[in-house]
């Protein structure tokens, strides 16, 4: 396995999770072609049933799509999609935790976002 993959989640998700954050930054905008499954199979030295996994639940959720015998592409909407998608992980997977751990630590609003005003970093 690649040093570029982790432990933490399944290998399908993180490299479907490489794809969708190619398509967020826009490395990979709409309609552009996406590396091969075997592509991807040689890059991170894994399984093909596992990248066809990850690589099928974007085609699953309208972020790729297939061209018969040319490969795959990225959707028009396919970054709006990933954006939404992710806002809302990001309530679950961050900010609850993160406040239920201000609440016992008992910080302030004010607490908190001076905290994220010293941490944030420039764009």
């Amino acid at each position: 396995m690649s040093n570029l993959l982790n432990e933490k989640k399944p290998i399908y998700e993180q490299i479907r999770d490489w794809l969708a954050d190619q398509i967020i930054d826009e490395t990979l905008v709409e309609h552009d072609k996406v590396p091969s499954t075997n592509e991807i199979v040689t890059y991170f030295k894994v399984n093909h049933i596992t990248v066809s996994k990850g690589v099928t639940e974007l085609v699953e959720e309208g972020v790729l799509y297939k061209k018969r015998g040319v490969g795959m592409f990225v959707s028009e909407g396919a970054r709006g999609k990933l954006l939404e998608k992710r806002r809302e992980g990001f309530v679950e997977e961050y900010l609850k935790p993160m406040l239920e751990e201000a609440g016992k630590l008992d910080l302030s609003k004010s607490d908190i976002q001076k905290m994220i005003d010293m941490n944030r970093s420039e764009k």
